[in-house]
């Protein structure tokens, strides 16, 4: 059973500012309805306060529902909601004509504070309205329309009522002020949910861009590595097939000179693949507290890398990769602490972020405490059992799972190799001393040395 509040950390930061922006827009059919409504039970006498504290009630919620569309006609979800808006405009105007009757007119005297709570109420239900129809435009120029012709109406109305001019005058100047304030809080409102959207796109596509980018420079650099050799080999072969239809000895050769050039690419090849799956731990903190810095995250980096070796920071690389996606992919998190520590022999590296839901730190941590390759699959992921693999090769361990309420932590802990002596020289190095299976190292001795492709002649 979830915890309250679950539902809202459950939610991304755009999703979370655009359900703020909806009940604000909720919470002021609220102080419509306290601030306007309630008043008039001790102000109007008999049945006619019931029947001013329907109306605006009513006022309110068809205020609430049409800023409910409007937001969904904002961020393109539904069509604009013309009929809403109209009916809105409408019945404003309608509550704001029974309100300055109730001020007073020739054929009904008002009290004074019957005055002022008509008053009161004309000016609310005009601002609330208006307010709620600039929600309905995304031009701020018609939503200065809107507002200028609530301030014209409301002045124009109070004269045919009997209301003098300076009395005029002063309705028409605070509907011109509260109307513009809310027009103004709605016109924000939107920005600001359109601007967190289009942030959260921009970082996505940040994100394929990099994925995309590092596509490019491996595909530029088996490019670069089979584009000549592949040549050459073309060249030769076709070269050792006219010498072999004539005869000639030296089409042994050229052959010879092609298994060493292909032999020669593979070993290349391996290099490539080999320098594009090791990551630098060095340059991977830094990238990480970049990433999270740019998305909102503070994150913090303790520790060095300097001094490890390869194997190592290569696979606490990739560990430090996959935990920054993530928490840049899960929960929102708000803090990030990395720390990187070095004793006893062994390597430490913790990642620790807060703001997890519980159904994710629940599936995560179904796997804590699995030693390498216990409960790789319920540890969160195809991404935390590459990383276990990764880590068994060097007998290190990966632990991840909850630390506290919301918070989620990630350990992984490697061995410090020994140092190798004469006797063992590859001891502590079981995966840099086992070749590629697929793609074997060249024989030196078994081909002859390289020759330029114009040193031979048919």
């Amino acid at each position: 059973m979830s915890r309250p509040g679950g539902w809202w950390q459950g939610k991304s930061t755009p999703a979370k500012v655009e359900t703020y922006t909806r009940w604000s827009f909720h919470f002021f059919a609220l102080i419509e309805i306290t601030s306007i409504g309630l008043p008039l039970f001790a102000n109007v006498a008999g049945t006619l306060s019931w029947w001013l504290f329907a109306l605006v009630c009513g006022h309110s919620v068809l205020c609430a529902a049409t800023a409910s569309r409007a937001l969904d006609w904002v961020r393109g979800t539904r069509d604009r909601p013309r009929r809403m808006l109209t009916a809105l405009a409408v019945v404003t105007a309608l509550v704001a004509v029974v309100a300055l009757t109730l001020s007073g007119t020739d054929w009904r005297p008002a009290t004074d504070v019957e005055v002022r709570q008509g008053a009161s109420m004309f000016v609310g239900v005009i601002a609330f309205g208006t307010g709620t129809l600039a929600l309905g435009t995304r031009d701020r120029r018609r939503m200065a329309h809107v507002v200028v012709g609530a301030t014209v109406g409301a002045g124009a109305a109070s004269f045919p009522l009997g209301f003098p001019g300076p009395a005029a005058l002063t309705i028409a100047g605070t509907v011109l002020l509260t109307a513009g304030f809310l027009a103004f809080t709605a016109a924000f409102s939107v920005w600001l949910l359109n601007a967190v959207y289009e942030l959260d796109a921009a970082r996505e596509t940040r994100a394929r861009l990099a994925v995309a980018e590092e596509r490019l420079r491996f595909g530029r650099d088996l490019h670069d590595v089979m584009g000549r050799n592949l040549a050459v080999i073309a060249l030769k072969s076709e070269l050792a097939v006219q010498l072999a239809r004539r005869g000639r000895p030296e089409a042994v050769d050229q052959m010879t000179e092609v298994q060493r050039i292909a032999r020669e690419s593979q070993r290349e090849v391996r290099e490539v693949v080999r320098g594009y799956r090791e990551a630098d731990l060095t340059v991977e903190l830094a990238g990480a507290q970049g990433v999270l810095k740019a998305a909102g995250i503070t994150c913090e980096v303790t520790g060095s890398a300097t001094g490890l070796p390869a194997q190592v920071q290569s696979a606490l690389g990739w560990v430090v990769r996959e935990a920054t996606t993530n928490v840049l992919r899960h929960g929102d998190a708000r803090r990030c602490g990395v720390s990187l520590r070095a004793a006893d022999g062994r390597v430490t590296l913790t990642v620790e972020n807060d703001g997890v839901p519980d159904a994710v730190a629940a599936a995560s941590g179904a796997g804590e405490g699995a030693g390498p390759g216990e409960g790789s699959r319920s540890g969160g992921g195809s991404g935390l059992v590459g990383l276990r693999e990764r880590l068994t090769e060097l007998h290190g361990t990966l632990r991840a799972g909850p630390a506290g309420a919301g918070t989620f932590r990630l350990t992984a802990e490697v061995p410090l190799p020994h140092p190798s002596g004469p006797d063992r020289p590859e001891a502590s190095h079981p995966v840099a001393s086992q070749p590629e299976p697929d793609l074997p190292e060249p024989n030196p001795s078994a081909v002859p040395a390289p020759r330029r492709v114009n040193e031979v002649r048919p």
